[in-house]
């Protein structure tokens, strides 16, 4: 497998960046990268309340966002 050219927190400071509001192009050309990287990794790593690598290590999934069978409220 190939190795990344970027750890996971360099990452994550490239995509608060781009949360910052910097163009993605610039952001692009500022780490020379495309724009395909960019938003693979923002799929990947935003958004999530759990680091993937935590994950992987430690076999904790996201939390889920929806109710079980017996706390669904009937209108």
């Amino acid at each position: 497998m190939k190795k990344s050219r970027f750890t996971e927190s360099q990452i994550v400071a490239i995509l608060k960046e781009g949360e910052a509001g910097l163009a993605v192009a610039r952001l692009a050309r500022k780490y020379g990268i495309s724009a395909a990287p960019y938003y693979h990794w923002k799929s990947k790593y935003a958004g999530t309340g759990v680091s993937p690598s935590y994950t992987v290590i430690y076999g904790v999934a996201a939390p889920v966002k929806t109710p079980l069978l017996g706390q669904v409220r009937k209108p």
